[in-house]
């Protein structure tokens, strides 16, 4: 606080504080003032005052794009370590994930929908290894997949004819034709943790036909985001588990 002259008696308690708070309020209305001057001197403040050197941002309103929508929340999408846990489903002990080992981008999320398929509509991206369950409201679920080998892939518009838990799977002949030691499983081998179709298996049809493609369940949680399987989509079985609960069996399907 600056010092009194001697002559002057010094203020009562908080006469001073007072007193300065005047004096800033003065300040403070005398700029006010000279900036309203500077607005009334022309029709556009962008030509009397510098805005970009100010720190103003002049944008538009009109021209901000709205915020979109929050994602939603789910209560079956949580934590890896909850979502890939060990559990007991049909009777079996589902084995617990690794899920330090799959790529984050594998695992099962919510994302912005950026299908434009309809909600319900199961969408299969082959060279992403993704599959999407379109939500209402601009999000999807994403679920990591493998998928089939070079000559093996199919793609296009078809629809999930049923499902099925823990289904039997059937070796097709020329399956068999190549691995002769599938001839045992010739008649259907059981559903179990070692079935090549996992835990749950959607089989797909187009035009009313069997197409012989399945998104399914796998043991073989590593090889999701591979190209190895023998044409179908394959996920970790948690992850299947979660898919079949949310599908009428009946949903559109694409593959691209």
């Amino acid at each position: 606080m600056r010092e009194l002259p001697q002559s002057l008696t010094p203020p009562s308690n908080g006469a001073a504080i007072d007193t300065e708070i005047q004096l800033s309020r003065r300040a403070l209305l005398s700029g006010a003032g000279a900036m309203a001057l500077l607005g009334l001197a022309g029709c556009s403040t962008t030509e009397t005052l510098d805005l970009p050197q100010m720190q103003v941002d002049s944008t538009v309103t009109g021209s901000v794009p709205p915020m979109r929508p929050a994602i939603s929340v789910d209560k079956n999408i949580t934590g890896p370590d909850v979502m890939y846990a060990s559990l007991t489903d049909g009777g079996f002990q589902v084995p617990e994930v690794p899920w330090r080992k799959v790529k984050p981008q594998f695992r099962r999320q919510i994302v912005v929908d950026k299908t434009g398929e309809a909600p319900g509509t199961i969408v299969v991206h082959l060279q992403e290894r993704m599959l999407y369950l379109v939500q209402p409201g601009g999000d999807a679920i994403r679920y990591g997949v493998g998928i089939g080998k070079d000559g093996f892939r199919w793609s296009g518009r078809a629809n999930i004819q049923y499902g099925r838990e823990w289904p039997v799977w059937t070796p097709p002949p020329e399956m068999i034709q190549r691995k002769p030691e599938l001839v045992k499983w010739q008649g259907g081998q059981p559903g179990g943790l070692t079935n090549p179709l996992g835990a749950r298996a959607l089989y797909i049809y187009q035009n009313g036909k069997d197409t012989g493609y399945r998104i399914h369940g796998s043991p073989e949680w590593w090889s999701i985001g591979q190209a190895m399987s023998s044409g179908c989509v394959r996920l970790i079985n948690q992850d299947i588990i979660d898919l079949y609960s949310r599908v009428s069996k009946k949903n559109p399907v694409v593959v691209v």
